[in-house]
C-alpha cells in the first residue's frame, strides 16, 4: 500500500512557518506479486508449438474381403531400409531390376540420397504423364529401426508422394538387398 509519512510539528520555534514537503514511498510488493501472477496465468494458458504428424492409414490385413492392389510395374519404387543408414531400392519387380539393373544403393543424404532418388522418379514419370501414379513400398529389414522408416516418411511427405505403403519384406529381396550391399562395399 502507498503511505505517506507527516513529520510532527516543528515545535515552538519563532517566524514565519515553511510548509514542509512530505515524502512518499510507495510500496511495490503488490505490483510484482501482480506480475508474477501475469507470467504464471500466460505460461500455462499459452499453447505450445505441437509436433506434426503424418496420417498413416493401415489396410485391414485380416479381413479376407480386402483385395490385393495392382501396381504397374513402370510406375512402382521399392525402398528397403537396412542397417548403417544404407537403403536398397528398385524400380518395378526384384528379378526384372536385378537384369535390367534398375537398383541401387543409396543413404539419407541431403544431396543425392533417397529424396534424390523419389525425385528422379518422379521426373521419369512426368515425362510420361503418370506422377501422380507413382507407388512407394517400404519393406523395412529387421535390423532396420524406427528412425530410418521416419527418414522415409519424411521423404515421402516432403516429395508429396500421394500413394506408398509399408510392406512385409519377402526372403528374396532380403538376400537380393544384402547380396548387393555387401557387393557394394567391397
Amino acid at each position: 500500500m502507498a503511505e505517506i509519512n507527516i513529520p510532527a510539528a516543528g515545535g515552538n520555534k519563532p517566524g514565519v512557518r515553511r510548509s514542509k514537503k512530505h515524502s512518499t514511498r510507495v510500496d511495490l510488493t503488490p505490483m510484482v506479486d501482480l506480475g508474477f501472477l501475469l507470467i504464471t496465468f500466460f505460461i500455462f494458458t499459452t499453447s505450445m508449438s505441437e509436433p506434426m504428424q503424418m496420417k498413416l492409414v493401415m489396410p485391414d490385413d485380416t479381413d479376407p474381403k480386402t483385395p490385393d492392389m495392382n501396381v504397374g510395374k513402370s510406375t512402382a519404387l521399392t525402398i528397403i531400409p537396412l542397417k548403417d543408414d544404407k537403403i536398397f531400392y528398385y524400380h518395378g519387380e526384384l528379378t526384372e531390376a536385378l537384369q535390367t539393373n534398375t537398383y541401387g544403393i543409396t543413404n539419407y543424404s541431403l544431396t543425392d540420397g533417397l529424396g534424390q532418388i523419389v525425385r528422379n522418379k518422379q521426373r521419369a514419370l512426368d515425362k510420361i504423364g503418370k506422377r501422380k501414379d507413382l507407388m512407394l513400398m517400404v519393406k523395412p529389414t529387421p535390423e532396420s529401426n524406427y528412425q530410418h522408416l521416419v527418414n522415409v516418411l519424411d521423404e515421402v511427405l516432403i516429395n508429396d508422394v500421394k500413394h506408398y505403403a509399408i510392406m512385409d519384406l519377402t526372403p528374396e529381396e532380403k538376400a537380393a538387398a544384402e547380396t548387393k550391399t555387401a557387393a557394394a562395399s567391397n
